[in-house]
């Protein structure tokens, strides 16, 4: 009997040798056939500018790989100039089903393809340029790759001249109790122009109501209520929202600001399909990027550098936007060219002697520093700098 309790312990450890051979041999395999592909869609071309580099490119999206065992799986985004990816590089890496990459982005890998959009060179506007996914196991385990997909990246070529940009619409219109200046009222929408090839751009006043009411809309058409184009009109389109943006939940779905109070440069670029908000910029040509103004008779500033009124440069030569004014009181106020530098006012003689033009609701102050008065009635105006035609005009 002893003899046989032996033997079945000989049989049983190499029954259990086998057995972990086997569990060796196991090869973790993904579903798909063992091929990575990425789930979202393509443009047909990529549009790329210098003042769009913020904005969101494309974002590549795949689904999980299916294993028969639990494991993790790392994905690369690589890239290729070549297209054999003998150059690859890795764009990034994630355990997650999603990389993005922006304009800027796009824009080096253009000029590593060695495209550029300068109509004196010979180099192409117009491009390809490659990637793919590698998926693999644990650490450094099977790996699978995916095929190539071709994105076709375009540079817009300079011009010496002033080329009219195209797009669906002439301007994009917001209405809302969000927009200052604006409120639930066309009588005075802000217009999101035209500025680019399907980019509209605005400097715009932004409120960011304690009691939820900062919300607003997008129009196609002025004075049309049955235009507008609310939160969730844009994300159905496949739009990419900044995140000072969400659904106001309330009759429409209008967009809610939820950022701070103030002024931002705001971009609906409907070819890569984004809504984004940066710092004002100027959307046109001048000396400065914009001018500054404070005074009593500026209600939203007064005598105070915590919060000046900004007028930026919206054309060539010109710089403009909504101020409230008041005539109560003193209801002076001077313009500067540089934010805090009371050295750099610009007073009524300043002008005068320039040979401006002024609004007639503008008067010299007569006071120590010879500010303008504000002599119309309170309220908000349009007020436009204009340096080339030499005007003030308030409307």
């Amino acid at each position: 009997m002893k003899k046989i309790s032996i033997l079945g312990l000989f049989i049983f450890a190499l029954i259990s040798f086998n057995s972990c051979e086997t569990e060796d041999d196991v090869v973790f395999t993904t579903d798909n056939n063992g091929e990575l592909s990425f789930t979202n869609t393509f443009s047909s071309q990529y549009i790329l500018t210098p003042q769009t580099s913020g904005n969101l490119g494309e974002r590549f999206t795949w689904s999980s790989a299916a294993l028969n065992v639990p494991t993790n799986v790392t994905y690369e985004l690589q890239k290729s100039i070549t297209g054999d990816f003998s150059d690859s590089e890795t764009v990034g890496a994630t355990t997650g089903n999603e990389i993005a990459v922006t304009i800027g982005d796009m824009l080096s890998y253009a000029a590593q393809a060695g495209l550029d959009n300068d109509p004196l060179t010979e180099n192409p506007d117009t491009g390809d340029v490659y990637f793919r996914l590698r998926s693999f196991l644990g650490d450094g385990g099977l790996e699978n790759i995916g095929p190539a997909q071709a994105l076709t990246l375009f540079l817009p070529e300079e011009s010496t001249g002033n080329p009219v940009p195209v797009c669906d619409f002439d301007q994009y219109f917001l209405v809302g109790a969000g927009i200052k200046f604006t409120g639930w009222d066309w009588a005075t929408p802000q217009e999101v122009t035209c500025s680019g090839t399907n980019v509209y751009t605005v400097n715009v006043d932004l409120i960011n109501n304690v009691d939820g009411d900062g919300n607003f809309r997008f129009f196609t058409t002025e004075t049309d209520w049955g235009s507008g184009i609310n939160y969730p009109g844009f994300i159905d389109a496949g739009y990419t929202i900044d995140d000072r943006f969400e659904d106001a939940m309330d009759g429409d779905n209008n967009f809610l600001f939820t950022g701070d109070s103030g002024k931002y440069l705001l971009t609906l670029d409907a070819v890569n399909k984004t809504i984004t908000l940066s710092d004002p910029a100027p959307l046109g040509t001048c000396d400065l990027d914009q001018m500054w103004a404070v005074g009593a008779g500026l209600p939203d500033a007064g005598w105070d550098w915590g919060t000046p009124v900004q007028l930026m440069c919206e054309d060539n030569g010109v710089y403009a936007g909504w101020v409230n004014y008041t005539s109560d009181g003193d209801a002076n106020f001077r313009f500067f060219t540089t934010a805090t530098d009371w050295g750099s006012g610009q007073n009524y003689p300043f002008f005068a002697d320039a040979g401006y033009t002024i609004d007639p609701k503008l008067e010299n102050a007569e006071d120590g520093d010879l500010n303008f008065k504000f002599v119309g009635t309170s309220g908000q105006y349009y007020t436009t700098i204009d340096t080339m035609n030499l005007t003030i005009t308030l409307e």
